[in-house]
């Protein structure tokens, strides 16, 4: 074993983190927590993580689940798409695997939303196969034990670390080894801000620290400014009912349930060339209240009141939603479908009504959580 791959260990065997995925980590565990930790920090996912397996406990029970039971279990993580891919996995494995979980990382690719880096966790922490998982935390460790000065984000780049931690690797313990490198990554060789190199097992082998430049790797290219959308969100309710819309089911929030709301300004084809327009605030409250006016005529409601809710913010990875919301209490849904699930057909959001009662039952995305009652 390497002189610093022992360093590594022993600070991980002293120093790690103590997750839950990781004390019990069986295939299913590991990948569950995998996939819900793309995008997402550890801290928010423990209770997404343990409240997921107690409905759906193994393979076999997410490859029969229901789409809203497993949308409605991801509530709140973002990226959707993550656990589609996870079931449709689930449904593959069922069927042609036997309802095992393959146990390399070649085979793990094969499945839905399983790339290179998670197939390669799952490999090394639940099945012991010798194989480097990448990602943006390993890549920074690299750059910086290495004083690597290109842009981190270039393939080139992700194949010099895949090639020196694998030279690395221990053949007894690789899952063990990732897993130290992530927790590296994650408390110690930080992203943003000073590094705690005082807590570094690798601190004196470390080359971006032996000449103070810690701060100047990895180098990362600059971030595209995000779109900004401007928003109506409507909030309408008569009785004990609520109105509310399914989005399409392709693109961002993909078939999930929302309340109904108009878009203000479609900044995309702008966005291809210039930033976004910026709108003055009586260019917003002008267009707010026409799509107001055009929401509740197209709809047939007939409003008893409305006044305005607090404006909200949502950020998602490329765009920024901006909205503006309204409380509207009707006189009635009778021109609307009312307690049955919508039927997108050629419209892209069917509008539906709901008894409040029965709200919990429809995955609504925190993006929408300045708006709930």
């Amino acid at each position: 074993m390497k002189e610093d791959t022992k360093l590594l260990l022993d600070w991980y065997d002293a120093e790690r983190r103590i997750l839950p995925w990781r004390e019990d980590p069986t295939p299913y565990h590991v990948w569950v927590s995998e996939i819900m930790l793309q995008q997402t920090r550890v801290e928010a996912v423990k209770d997404y993580y343990a409240r997921f397996l107690a409905t759906l406990p193994d393979v076999a029970s997410l490859a029969e689940a229901d789409e809203d039971t497993y949308l409605k279990l991801w509530e709140g993580l973002g990226y959707y798409s993550r656990v589609r891919n996870m079931h449709k996995a689930a449904v593959t494995i069922m069927e042609d695997y036997g309802g095992e979980i393959p146990g390399t990382a070649k085979e793990l690719q094969k499945l839905s939303g399983i790339g290179e880096y998670t197939a390669a966790a799952i490999a090394s922490i639940a099945f012991g196969q010798p194989v480097s998982s990448v990602d943006g935390n390993l890549l920074r460790v690299y750059a910086r034990r290495n004083l690597y000065r290109e842009n981190i984000k270039e393939p080139a780049a992700k194949k010099l670390a895949y090639d020196y931690y694998m030279e690395r690797m221990p053949e007894e313990r690789p899952g063990d080894y990732n897993q130290a490198l992530m927790d590296l990554g994650a408390t110690v060789c930080l992203p943003n801000g000073e590094p705690e190199c005082f807590r570094c097992p690798w601190a004196d082998l470390c080359e971006a620290h032996s000449q103070g430049m810690e701060l100047e790797v990895p180098v990362v290219p600059a971030k595209k400014a995000r779109r900004v959308e401007h928003r109506n969100v409507y909030r309408v309710h008569c009785g004990d009912a609520l109105l509310l819309s399914k989005r399409p089911d392709t693109g961002l929030l993909a078939g999930l349930y929302e309340f109904p709301n108009d878009l203000l300004e479609n900044t995309a084809d702008k966005a291809k060339k210039n930033p976004p327009e910026k709108l003055t605030k009586k260019q917003i409250a002008e267009l707010s209240r026409k799509a107001l006016d055009r929401f509740l005529s197209d709809n047939d409601l007939t409003p008893v009141s409305v006044f305005p809710l607090p404006a909200a913010k949502h950020i998602f990875s490329h765009v920024e939603w901006h909205m503006t919301g309204y409380d509207i209490e009707v006189a009635s849904f009778d021109a609307l479908p009312s307690n049955v699930e919508p039927d997108p057909a050629n419209d892209d959001r069917t509008l539906f009504v709901s008894p409040l009662a029965e709200l919990d039952r429809y995955s609504i995305p925190n993006a929408f959580d300045a708006f709930k009652f």
